[in-house]
């Protein structure tokens, strides 16, 4: 019957759910995903409220990613020492403090540019640790490691439901309430995946940890990922989409107003439409079978979400910019979740978690220096010509990622 064979493919995408701890993780991350991308959008509006300046967004973004490009490899070597799932905790419970007390200083009208600059530091210092110990941890919320591939699939579900949600939610918040209640809705969010993560009976308590001396642990972390060749290339164009392509929501705020002539609403509907491109690509990766021959996927993303950039600069009607913004996405989110796919399986599990912290800095640690080129740029030649060439470099660093990968 056609229903059961629906029924039997949405528990075939979603079958890292009988696992008993994916599954409270699951539940929990996803309330807090939706908090964390409303304070997203509310922070661009503020930011650009409060400055009218690309050049500021560009600032701020690098303010909340450099933490992870300076600490993120030596919160690897703590998180293969530290207990996974209690850092999680920790980490999840500082991340609600800080959303609270940006959700004060709005709602008191006393907020500055410079309150949103130390908050976002504060932030991404606590996230060099959080989602090194997140990464780490899915191999520990699933008994059947065949399942692997799917939880992380699954985890992109949840993580571009909430941007496609979340985004929606913040634009009329924003346009009736403002931007504080969006900070305040953040910080309750995360009551959420802390109960789920006390509740969670996982051997994930367990310490993982490797004691060597701290220098020598981060060294051999480093070696390992540069001797092992399929790890060594992923992470360098992960690196490269990190620089050029991830910046491109930074700038989204100048694209809703100064190029499609729109406000809060259209900014809205720009991210929600990137998460809802990055859905599409993840229910795809959970869709199917096998997850074998990631490389493929990998350079097929590096090229789409290059071609998707390139159209997106040239584009001045809504729906064209709203198709190449799902397409950007849904190439980004192959390279993202392949790569973390490939790397999980072929990584030594006491080299877990500074491989993962590798892969974490990659992917956000390059990113503040994006945000602040592709900031400055955008303030210099403007955002169009900015993404024009973002999206040529990235175009060419996956024809070089191909080429590499399959030399003999």
């Amino acid at each position: 019957m056609p229903f059961a064979k629906v029924f039997n493919s949405i528990k075939f995408i979603f079958r890292a759910l009988e696992h008993r701890n994916y599954r409270m993780f699951f539940m929990g991350q996803s309330v807090s995903l939706i908090g964390m991308w409303i304070q997203n959008v509310a922070m661009g509006w503020l930011v650009y409220r409060l400055t009218d300046s690309a050049f500021w967004l560009g600032i701020v973004g690098f303010a909340e990613n450099i933490p992870m490009f300076i600490l993120t490899p030596f919160a690897g070597v703590l998180v293969d020492r530290w207990n996974r799932h209690r850092t999680v905790v920790f980490t999840q419970a500082l991340a609600m403090s800080l959303a609270v007390i940006m959700a004060i200083l709005v709602l008191s009208d006393l907020v500055t540019v410079l309150h949103v600059i130390v908050l976002s530091v504060l932030l991404g210092t606590v996230m060099a640790v959080d989602v090194t110990a997140r990464q780490s941890l899915f191999i520990d919320l699933v008994e059947d490691k065949r399942d692997l591939g799917n939880a992380i699939a699954l985890n992109s579900i949840m993580f571009n439901s909430a941007r496609l949600i979340g985004p929606s939610i913040a634009g009329i918040v924003i346009v009736i309430l403002g931007e504080g209640l969006c900070f305040l809705l953040n910080g309750i969010s995360y009551i959420g995946v802390i109960v789920a993560l006390l509740l969670m009976k996982t051997a994930a308590n367990r310490a993982a940890a490797v004691r060597t001396d701290f220098r020598q642990g981060l060294m051999e972390g480093l070696k390992y990922a540069a001797g092992n060749t399929p790890i060594r290339y992923t992470l360098l164009l992960v690196a490269l989409i990190s620089f050029f392509a991830n910046p491109y929501l930074v700038l989204m705020p100048v694209f809703a107003k100064e190029v499609l002539g729109g406000g809060a609403q259209t900014l809205g509907y720009l991210v929600g439409c990137s998460g809802l491109g990055a859905l599409a690509g993840a229910i795809y990766i959970a869709s199917r079978k096998s997850n074998q021959d990631p490389v493929k996927f990998i350079f097929g993303g590096a090229f789409s979400s290059g071609i998707g950039l390139i159209v997106f600069s040239s584009s001045r009607m809504m729906v064209l910019s709203l198709i190449s913004i799902f397409v950007i996405s849904f190439g980004i989110m192959m390279i993202i979740s392949f790569s973390n796919i490939l790397i999980q399986t072929v990584v030594d599990n006491s080299k877990r978690g500074r491989v993962m912290a590798l892969h974490v800095f990659a992917l956000s640690g390059m990113t503040p220096f994006g945000n602040l080129l592709l900031g400055a740029l955008s303030g210099r030649i403007g955002a169009p010509d900015t993404f024009l060439a973002a999206g040529a470099i990235v175009v060419l660093g996956a024809f070089v990622y191909g080429y590499k990968r399959t030399e003999r």
